[in-house]
């Protein structure tokens, strides 16, 4: 799959926008919602896996979980490799490994191991000597085969109350170690430590921000700031958690599903985002037809005046359910069983009776006849196996 690197993004501008994302499915949602990168999270991969972000998950855990992200998307993917899992030795082998798995780039950050997420309360952060990670950062820049991915050194330096000083002097050896871009992180309730860090910033590698603890500034004020990059790293992950905890209370409360069902992603929505679309079609092309198959008949002729007035002005057919007409939802679930031959019998206002890919029968003898006249109606689609 072709895509664009990252750093082409960060030279070009405006600031890049990336979502973090902790599965290939809320990767894809990132893409589809316009984001410019995917953030391969720690945090997230950990936290699907229920264990801490505390170097708990193996290289190949994380990197097994990356490369189902980048295999979703066709937007350049970060992966979160924490501290490089181990010295600069170790930090060769993973960025081989990621390079070689289609991540865009990799961000490896100056805590000691093993790390602890960055708000983690009560922690006692140990950061690596700035010269320790200069070498880090210097062997992953050696170990890359392609000088278009991206090694993104990440100081903590902040988030250990060192100062806006010590950050800057680990962001400037960091960027000398060969560093693309340089992530500084910081647990401030406001913009002001980062962008005081900015002010000073002397501009040699783009600078990366991830604004989970001061989430009122706005990309905009982030690129005005000098900022090339914003990760938003794990509200998507948040609002997931905040959504089935919702969902499922209910559903135990009340005993039933439906009274989530008005706020929960339609089936074909699934089938849509994890690619049905493209398995049918597949399916139609390449695997082997031992059968004719199968043909379908729907029979909406009928008049039924115990519906009145609820159908004074459209058959029973064309009524909508949650947006759609019971007609499409038929015919998509046919499409779902790989029924694609249709044929709709209509009779009853027939002219509000259309649906995309069907062929129209009527029976305009609705009002005297059943529905196995109007199946005869339909009896060229009647040959071999029909529904």
């Amino acid at each position: 799959m072709t895509r664009e690197p990252l750093l082409p993004l960060l030279a070009r501008g405006p600031i890049v926008l990336a979502a973090g994302a902790h599965d290939a499915l809320s990767a894809k949602l990132a893409e589809r919602a316009g984001f410019d990168a995917v953030w391969a999270s720690g945090f997230g991969i950990s936290a699907v896996q229920a264990v801490p972000d505390a170097n708990i998950l193996t290289l190949t855990e994380t990197l097994e979980a990356v490369r189902r992200i980048v295999d979703a998307v066709r937007i350049p993917v970060v992966a979160d490799c924490d501290n490089g899992y181990g010295n600069a030795i170790n930090v060769m082998r993973t960025v081989g490994e990621f390079e070689r798995a289609g991540a865009a780039g990799v961000c490896i950050e100056d805590n000691d191991f093993p790390k602890r997420c960055s708000f983690y309360a009560g922690v006692k952060r140990d950061l690596v000597p700035v010269d320790e990670h200069a070498r880090k950062i210097e062997a992953a820049t050696a170990a890359r085969r392609d000088p278009a991915f991206a090694v993104i050194a990440r100081t903590e330096a902040l988030i250990a109350g060192l100062g806006v000083d010590e950050a800057l002097g680990r962001a400037r050896a960091y960027a000398a170690a060969g560093a693309d871009a340089v992530l500084v992180h910081s647990k401030a309730r406001d913009f002001g430590e980062l962008a005081a860090f900015a002010a000073a910033w002397d501009g040699r590698v783009p600078l990366v921000a991830v604004p989970t603890t001061y989430p009122g500034v706005t990309a905009a004020e982030l690129s005005k700031a000098g900022f090339r990059m914003a990760i938003f790293a794990n509200q998507a992950l948040r609002a997931a958690i905040v959504a089935m905890r919702d969902a499922l209370g209910e559903i135990r409360r009340s005993g039933r599903a439906a009274t989530v069902e008005d706020r929960i992603a339609p089936l074909e929505d699934v089938y849509a985002l994890v690619g049905v679309p493209e398995l049918e079609a597949n399916e139609q092309r390449f695997l082997f037809a031992g059968s004719e198959p199968p043909r379908a008949v729907i029979l909406a002729a009928g008049f039924e005046p115990q519906l009145m007035p609820l159908i004074q002005d459209r058959p029973k057919t064309m009524l909508e359910v949650k947006g759609r007409t019971i007609l499409e939802r038929q015919v998509a679930a046919l499409h779902t069983c790989g029924v694609r031959d249709i044929t709709v019998v209509r009779g009853y206002r027939k002219e509000q009776v259309v649906a995309a890919g069907v062929r129209l029968v009527d029976n305009d003898r609705f009002r005297e006849t059943g529905e196995l006249y109007s199946l005869l109606r339909a009896r060229d689609a009647l040959g071999g196996p029909f529904l």
